[in-house]
């Protein structure tokens, strides 16, 4: 396969502040698009009725889809909690379960919850400006923003990995991320209200 060297397809500027990657479209994910992720439906529903926020944005620069080629998406997580859990993004496994990927924080501070999908072992890693997280491939993972200010990050995974959210909304992870006495801690999901 021939690649093109058209300078559109090989550069793109992004805007962590605004979530913008070149031209690329942004997907837009509220609280409404989140149901079922969050351990208190109580809290969730309580805080549905004050309105429908903004949780998080993803723009991908994707200029090829062939083998061997990368894509790059530019996450904002906003600061924000249901009860006691922070806010989250829906999380997914790859459709190509053996596909790794990089977390690369920019600003703001997270949390990546990784979860073996053969085992279930779970784990928060943190997400930091200047910091990475590798994602091992056959690996659950959902990006959550323990901090005050968003959350910004790039992700970037070979372009045929695809996602698969389906086994995430069926089951959820199973484990969740709460704030304790002003930090994060990783609980047993059964073991919340």
């Amino acid at each position: 396969m021939t690649f093109s060297l058209d300078p559109e397809k090989l550069g793109a500027a992004f805007d962590p502040r605004m979530g913008a990657f070149g031209n690329a479209p942004v997907a837009r994910r509220h609280l409404s698009d989140l149901r079922g992720r969050f351990c208190n439906a109580a809290a969730y529903d309580l805080a549905l009725k004050g309105g429908d926020p903004l949780v998080y944005t993803v723009a991908a620069f994707a200029p090829a889809d062939g083998a061997g080629d990368l894509h790059c998406g530019l996450g904002i997580l906003y600061p924000g909690r249901i009860g006691d859990e922070y806010y989250l993004t829906a999380g997914h496994l790859h459709a190509r379960r053996e596909a790794a990927e990089f977390y690369i924080g920019l600003a703001g501070e997270g949390v990546l919850l990784l979860e073996d999908e053969a085992t279930g072992e779970s784990r928060i890693v943190p997400l930091r400006a200047n910091g990475t997280v590798y994602v091992p491939g056959h690996t659950a993972h959902r990006t959550i923003n323990t901090g005050s200010v968003p959350l910004a990050y790039l992700g970037v995974t070979p372009a045929n990995a695809g996602h698969d959210y389906a086994p995430i909304a069926e089951r959820n992870f199973r484990c969740v991320v709460v704030e304790r006495n002003g930090l994060p801690a990783m609980l047993p999901r059964p073991s919340l209200p």
